[in-house]
């Protein structure tokens, strides 16, 4: 699997935008992001969803302490009241046991996702309740580094298009990241390194 961060990508969207090579004037290359691929890191995902990443770091570490393991099997024994004790809201419960359950009754295989192409992967995911666009991206680009992806849900990547170019509507910035391909993945590392290195933060997801 080669790492969406590379010097060959790099080179070629440097010279397909200029607003890259204003952030790597800046910042520099972004962190090659990765997550190791399976249940714990997409059911991370999921709580990461329209939330901090404090917030949900600090549901997750509640919740992985409440459990004897961080499992499928496990998840599904949590009662309301104690998803409830975890921080984890009565929506963030209702995919994580969608998930749980679509992993015991194996309709989805997380160890055998790389294999299909992008499309059917995006498909699998979505298949599952309260998995959207957003946490396919995600998982995607940080556990199977999947190196054409655009996530036009992520605030951080749009916000960030909207400073350093002139669109403005959704529209507008779907048709402008086509001059990235097929590099959009590492074109979003970089927005993020962007957004995080002027903020002074260090991590993304």
């Amino acid at each position: 699997m080669n790492p969406i961060v590379n010097q060959h990508d790099i080179n070629q969207l440097l010279n397909s935008d200029e607003i890259f090579v204003t952030i790597h004037h800046l910042y520099g290359s972004p962190p090659d992001w990765n997550r190791p691929q399976g249940y714990i890191t997409l059911s991370k995902i999921i709580l990461e969803q329209q939330v901090s990443l404090q917030s949900a770091t600090a549901h997750f570490n509640k919740l992985n302490s409440y459990l004897p393991a961080f499992t499928a099997e496990e998840i599904l024994k949590l009662s309301d009241v104690e998803m409830r004790e975890c921080q984890v809201s009565k929506q963030k419960s209702t995919y994580l046991r969608a998930l749980s359950a679509a992993i015991l009754d194996r309709n989805l295989d997380l160890d055998g996702l790389s294999a299909f192409p992008i499309a059917d992967i995006r498909k699998q995911l979505k298949s599952i309740k309260g998995i959207g666009d957003w946490t396919a991206d995600i998982y995607l680009m940080f556990c199977l580094q999947a190196k054409d992806v655009f996530p036009v849900g992520d605030i951080a990547v749009i916000n960030t298009i909207k400073e350093l170019t002139s669109v403005v509507s959704k529209q507008e910035i779907i048709e402008y990241a086509e001059k990235w391909k097929p590099y959009r993945s590492l074109a979003t590392f970089f927005l993020w390194h962007h957004y995080l290195s002027k903020r002074k933060r260090s991590s993304v997801l």
